[in-house]
């Protein structure tokens, strides 16, 4: 695993500061002189943990749309790797809590994972992780299932790779399951609860796979 540099850390923390500004500043300036009552401190810690994470999906995506991730094996100090460890940073101290938690509704973290870049179809849910959602795309009516994991990043060693996870419509993830970067999924396609889909795997229309490491049932 590659270090985390002084200069991508600093860029996060610039952002950080940014962002917990925007929220408090938001937070006092909309609430920080109305009349809320015996529950005044709990309203304005609760409006300001909200405001703190829409301005922190405001400022990632702008982070992204200057810094957009690249596909593929990352070269140790270029501008693209660069991007995909302050986007690390992200996750790891903003966004990890959010997307972990089994607290939020499964409708509310669709709205979460689109405000996050992932490209979700009509109808289409997951109750389970999307690790990378800017390189992640799903269908209509796709539902991943609980405690289910995609991942579009790959860290071997000193090798660290994205590819993006591509799902057609109408596809079952199953609970637990784990996919892997680089997964092409087509329409109508199964896969079951537990299943370990490798990196680059095909998974054609209709197939149903299952098993560790994942395998074409049927």
């Amino acid at each position: 695993m590659r270090a985390i540099t002084v200069p991508q850390i600093f860029t996060f923390m610039v952002m950080l500061g940014l962002i917990l500004t925007l929220g408090l500043g938001s937070t006092w300036w909309g609430l920080g002189r109305l009349p809320l009552g015996d529950f005044r401190g709990m309203v304005l810690l609760f409006a300001a943990v909200v405001l703190v994470y829409l301005w922190a999906f405001v400022v990632y995506r702008l982070f992204l749309r200057a810094f957009p991730l690249q596909e593929g094996e990352l070269v140790e100090g270029s501008r693209a790797e660069f991007a995909a460890q302050v986007n690390i940073l992200f996750y790891l101290l903003l966004f990890n809590s959010l997307i972990r938690t089994h607290f939020l509704p499964v409708p509310l973290m669709r709205l979460i994972y689109l405000a996050l870049g992932a490209r979700l179809g009509s109808n289409t849910y997951s109750a389970g992780v999307l690790l990378d959602p800017p390189l992640t795309e799903l269908g209509d009516n796709c539902i991943v299932g609980h405690d289910a994991v995609l991942f579009s990043h790959a860290i071997e060693g000193r090798r660290f790779a994205l590819a993006r996870i591509r799902i057609g419509n109408n596809v079952t993830i199953g609970a637990t399951a784990v996919v892997m970067s680089g997964v092409t999924i087509d329409d109508d396609a199964i896969v079951s609860a537990g299943a370990l889909v490798l990196k680059d795997t095909h998974i054609g229309a209709g197939e149903i796979w299952g098993g560790v490491p994942a395998r074409r049932l049927r």
